[in-house]
């Protein structure tokens, strides 16, 4: 795994201080879960290269996030919701695998790309052993495409290789959050650098996968406009190396030190009308960008008032199947003043300016 700098990992400074926080944060967490069951399953249509299809979406129960496990990042709790003891057997995985595939005869439709996440890296062979993966590939030999989440230190060609020597075309998603390798850092609490980033992309593409970018829109200690700006930024200067950007607006997950800033009104989930300007804003860029805000209209996702954040989020779903942002043109609503009010005063000295 990659190494934070030494000057970012003095006892009680910089990473080893949002680490001890985290684990303190999730030692609060008392609930337990079904190693035979996976966490969520959905079946919705995704934007691919080989063109719209249906997407049968398994998050996978297992041990937990390596990096989340030492303290992890400040926005994400999935961990929290991982197998107690740190391991699931192949045997339950596999258990995981077939119930997903129940759920999806139940729904009536076979789906041409599958997505598999563990809410870690499942490249990683303490959260998803070799003959899992190996399983896995074969069992999905039949569909045309796969997507599966990693961390960068954990992509290499043979654990590709599994997928695209069985013909499957195999889309690598990596959560960079961002191009600043500062705000990943110090706001988001990850250690690889950008160059990791590229690196493993390399990788991927040797091997005849593609790459999806996971960036985050509103990290916390960032102001909206900040947030803003980052996002279209890191579109940007990824663009070369990854074929779709999924952006990912923050949300309020339990056991995290967003958490805490939320209770503290030290932080507000990003605004819809900012998903929907990043959006707009780069839809001439050279690369498919698409959001699906997860927990849209609650106090602890994106939101807008209240009124308008159902039409806002249809809208942006539209958006990622048809890439036209003539979709936005006909969303108005008064809080709208105030979103572009709080674009222009919010700093990170006096953020949040609303709730």
């Amino acid at each position: 795994m990659s190494q934070p700098s030494l000057d970012v990992y003095e006892l009680n400074k910089g990473m080893d201080a949002h680490n001890i926080t985290m684990r303190e944060l999730r030692s609060n967490n008392k609930a337990t879960y079904d190693p035979k069951l996976p966490t969520r399953l959905w079946i919705d249509k995704d934007n691919t290269p080989s063109g719209i299809y249906d997407s049968l979406t398994i998050i996978l129960n297992t041990g937990g996030c390596r990096w989340a496990r030492a303290g992890g990042c400040t926005m994400c709790g999935y961990v929290a919701e991982s197998v107690t003891g740190g391991v699931v057997s192949h045997e339950d995985l596999l258990s995981q695998i077939h119930a997903a595939l129940i759920y999806e005869k139940e729904q009536n439709i076979f789906c041409g790309q599958v997505k598999i996440y563990t809410s870690g890296s499942f490249l990683d062979e303490r959260e998803v052993p070799k003959e899992t993966r190996k399983s896995i590939a074969e069992i999905f030999s039949t569909r045309d495409r796969i997507v599966v989440e990693s961390l960068p230190d954990f992509i290499e060609e043979s654990k590709i290789l599994d997928f695209t020597s069985k013909g499957l075309e195999t889309d690598i998603a990596i959560g960079l959050e961002t191009t600043s390798d500062r705000i990943r850092q110090d706001c988001i609490n990850k250690y690889f650098t950008f160059q990791d980033f590229i690196s493993a992309s390399d990788i991927a593409k040797d091997s005849g996968a593609g790459i999806k970018a996971y960036l985050l829109l509103k990290p916390p200690f960032l102001s909206e406009s900040e947030s803003l700006q980052d996002m279209v930024d890191s579109i940007n200067v990824v663009s070369p190396y990854a074929h779709t950007v999924s952006m990912n607006p923050s949300n309020v997950h339990r056991h995290t030190l967003v958490e805490q800033l939320y209770f503290s009104r030290g932080f507000r989930p990003p605004w819809l009308w900012s998903v929907t300007k990043v959006l707009n804003d780069t839809i001439k860029s050279k690369i498919t960008v698409v959001s699906d805000p997860v927990g849209a209209g609650s106090k602890r996702g994106p939101h807008n008032c209240g009124s308008c954040d159902e039409k806002v989020f249809n809208a942006i779903k539209d958006f990622n199947i048809r890439q036209d942002p003539s979709v936005f043109s006909e969303l108005h609503c008064t809080c709208r003043d105030t979103w572009n009010f709080v674009l222009e005063n919010e700093f990170g000295y006096n953020l949040p300016l609303s709730s």
